[in-house]
Parts: C-alpha cells; sequence; structure tokens
C-alpha cells in the first residue's frame, strides 16, 4: 500500500505552562517497518513565538510548514502585525479542512506566545483544531507519553519544569514505540524568547532520570 511507502512515525508533545510552552519531539522517520531516517525534523518555527510539530507523512508535513510560513508572511505584511497563535491555528485548520477529500496525513500541534498569553491547538489532518489547556501529545508513541504527562504535570508548571517533562515523556515512547527514537528536540517559548534545546542539554536532563 501506498501509505505504508511514506516516511512516518512519531511522538510529538506539547506542553502549557503559566509563563509559555514547551513543544518536544523525537527524530525517527520510518517507512512500514524500515526506519528510513534518524534525523528527521518535526518542529518547525513558523513566526516570531510560535512553533508547528508534525506527526504523519514527512513530506505533507513539509509542504505545509512552507505553505505556512508563506501565509503567515502575508499576514504580517498585510495586517502590520504578528499573527496570534490562534489565527495561525484557524488559518492551518481552513486550509486542512479544504482539502478534505484528499487529506494531507499529518497531525499537527501549534503552540507559542502573544498578547494572550501561551496557548496550543491540535489539529487532526480534516481540519478538526482543538485548544489545549495543558498537555497533548500526537503520534504513534502518544499513549506511552500520556502515561509519564498526566503522571507529573501539575497546574501552574514553569517552562524550565515542563522542558524535563517534556523530555522524559518522549523518552519513554522511544522505549515502547519502534516508530519513535534517534534523539529529542525541544523547543521552549517564552515572552521574551524562542529556543531551541541542544543535544548536550537534552542529554543532560536525561542522565537525572537515568541514574
Amino acid at each position: 500500500m501506498l501509505q505504508d511507502k511514506v516516511y512516518k512515525g512519531t511522538t510529538t508533545v506539547g506542553i502549557v505552562c503559566k509563563d509559555g510552552v514547551v513543544l518536544a519531539t523525537e527524530k525517527r522517520a520510518t517507512m512500514g517497518n524500515f526506519i528510513a531516517s534518524r534525523r528527521a525534523k518535526k518542529i518547525y518555527r513558523i513566526s516570531d513565538r510560535v512553533a508547528m510539530t508534525t506527526a504523519g507523512s514527512v513530506g505533507d508535513a513539509q509542504f505545509l510548514v512552507r505553505l505556512i510560513k508563506v501565509e503567515m508572511n502575508l499576514y504580517e505584511i498585510k495586517k502590520e502585525e504578528r499573527p496570534s497563535v490562534k489565527a495561525i491555528a484557524t488559518m492551518t485548520s481552513n486550509l486542512l479542512n479544504s482539502v478534505r477529500y484528499f487529506p494531507y496525513l499529518v497531525q499537527l500541534l501549534i503552540g507559542g506566545v502573544d498578547d494572550r498569553g501561551a496557548s496550543i491547538y491540535s489539529i487532526d489532518p480534516i481540519g478538526g483544531a482543538i485548544e489545549e489547556t495543558d498537555i497533548v501529545a500526537t503520534g504513534s508513541g502518544s499513549p506511552m507519553a500520556y502515561g509519564v504527562l498526566e503522571d507529573a504535570y501539575k497546574e501552574g508548571i514553569t517552562t524550565d519544569e515542563a522542558v524535563e517533562l517534556a523530555v522524559r515523556a518522549i523518552h519513554s515512547a522511544m522505549r515502547r514505540d519502534s516508530a519513535s527514537g534517534d534523539g529529542i528536540d525541544v523547543v521552549k517559548i517564552t515572552e521574551d524568547e524562542y529556543r531551541e534545546l541542544s543535544r548536550d542539554e537534552v542529554e543532560e536532563i536525561i542522565s537525572k532520570f537515568r541514574k
């Protein structure tokens, strides 16, 4: 089947914090039972303080990222202001819904910080969009990730605390889901910064709960 020949397989995590959001993914892309890539990029910066994670078809996700970035640049030029997280999520939802009979095989998380504060939206392949108020996970490893997130998440969590929780959740999924693995990418977004953690920073976090 064509679907088995598509690069796919993922675990993505999003956490809404009191001072921002944290998004994390692993790096493996699979083609059926074959590990096609160990360096797949699944977090993309699409605006100044907004990022998107992708699960599903790598080709569909990459095309959508390019398209959304162009639309957001046009939005900034026309409106002379940065788009809100909700505006980006709504535009993406409308785009996916407009091609619902030939859908892009993706599950997206769009999260960031704007004038309303921190927010994350989960968007399905046909454009259904839900604002997540605390934790969310998508992809083949999401059941394992949710087990960690639901056990450790607490209201009022900070982005620094959420970074460690996100890494733990992804690491747990990687141990049990064959379609997830080969490293972790983490983005921390606050009102003041958009920061991607280095590999050494992620490894330092992992070493804490390996002891």
